[in-house]
């Protein structure tokens, strides 16, 4: 390849990658009255820089090849941070590695740009093999936390074992987003631990952890799902005793395995938390977001808790690396009200949902909970279908059509 081809296959990158990171993402009408959904991803492996995955030397890479692929962006902590809205992202490469990277947006729906480098995380003394899905948390002792899975090789596992692996919630922080400061992995009895998340305040002085004990690598054994427990401090945390706050239930959306998205977001009526359950199907596992409210007073005592999922993939959602998969750990919520949850659908790329505090809070506090059996889920849509008998309020409105 000549000199000229280069540079017209660079232009041509490069126009492409401008394109579509600026493109406007509109929503998707009519939408189901709870959440707003928007047409296009707001994150994706195209939108992973060029410079970081091209050497862009026409003398040693004349071919302009990618050197450095990328297999997917997903399952991105998020933060409002220097009136930007910010996504911390995991971006897998084509080795199977992730790392973290932020990108930032002036109005949180689309034209997502990533910084110029990506997150060098502080290793510790036995390193990460692989590290993945932060939350980020504004904590009020004045530190931003970033709390994620840290990977690494089960030790006692044999030559002829190159799968198991052993999961614990690595913790860093930082003030700038740039700058991180690595903390000792958490510790607590479980001997495994993922989608693990900070409390965003002091509770009687001391840090709070929801956590998800597991006995595997990837079944969650005997954990009986989402859990809480208390620090001293952050470095070193350490949790002695971990309470089940949402457990695992036969036949529902989370039979298999649960645990919480993003920190939840305080609330005049409790705190508002965001989970992920999974259940298995003919075709493998179905991973699916809900929502819960807790006790501003306990915020490890849920007082409501709809029945079923509040989003679950959709579409081209379904399709992916891991298909049949939604899964959230950041939103941000505004001061206006509004709410912003980024979601990963099939562990491939990033999407938007909009809604607002009071539409969440009238979803939680007013759908009906789980009743465990089909008589109680019929008996509920019988109720409903009386109530609307009597107002007629849908032959009012095709009046109006």
């Amino acid at each position: 390849m000549d000199t000229a081809t280069f540079y017209n296959r660079l232009a041509n990158l490069t126009k492409q990658q401008r394109q579509l990171v600026t493109q406007s993402n509109s929503a998707v009408l009519p939408g189901n009255g709870i959440v707003q959904r928007y047409a296009h991803p707001v994150l994706t492996a195209a939108h992973v820089p060029l410079s970081w995955r091209y050497d862009l030397s026409p003398q040693s890479n004349p071919m302009l090849m990618e050197r450095i692929a990328v297999n997917a962006v997903f399952n991105a902590g998020a933060i409002m941070f220097k009136d930007k809205y910010c996504l911390l992202a995991r971006v897998e490469g084509a080795d199977r590695k992730s790392y973290f990277a932020v990108a930032e947006s002036p109005n949180g729906i689309d034209n997502f740009q990533f910084w110029d480098r990506p997150v060098l995380m502080p290793e510790l003394d036995i390193p990460d093999t692989n590290v993945y899905d932060m939350r980020l948390v504004q904590h009020e002792d004045g530190w931003i936390y970033g709390l994620f899975c840290t990977e690494r090789k089960d030790p006692g596992a044999g030559l002829d074992d190159q799968a198991s692996a052993v999961a614990q919630c690595g913790i860093a922080r930082t003030h700038d987003l740039v700058h991180w400061e690595r903390l000792p992995d958490l510790v607590t009895p479980s001997p495994q631990q993922r989608n693990v998340v900070l409390h965003p305040e002091f509770i009687d002085g001391k840090y709070g952890f929801y956590t998800r004990p597991q006995d595997g690598f990837i079944e969650a054994g005997s954990g009986g799902g989402i859990a809480f427990g208390l620090s001293n401090c952050m470095n070193p945390a350490v949790i002695r005793q971990e309470a089940l706050v949402d457990a695992r239930v036969y036949h529902t959306i989370s039979e298999l395995k649960n645990g919480l998205g993003p920190a939840p977001i305080k609330t005049d009526e409790g705190w508002l938390h965001l989970a992920h359950g999974v259940r298995g199907t003919a075709a493998g596992l179905r991973y699916v977001l809900y929502l819960f409210l807790t006790s501003l007073e306990n915020p490890a005592r849920v007082i409501y808790k709809p029945g079923g999922y509040f989003m679950a993939p959709e579409n081209e959602e379904r399709v992916g690396d891991v298909s049949n998969v939604l899964f959230s750990n950041g939103w941000i919520a505004d001061k206006d009200g509004s709410v912003f949850i980024y979601y990963a659908s099939c562990d491939t790329r990033m999407h938007v949902a909009t809604t607002t505090i009071g539409q969440l809070l009238d979803y939680v506090m007013h759908t009906p909970a789980d009743e465990y059996r089909s008589a109680k889920s019929v008996q509920q849509v019988m109720h409903l279908i009386a109530k609307n008998d009597s107002l007629k309020v849908q032959t009012d409105a095709l009046q109006h059509v």
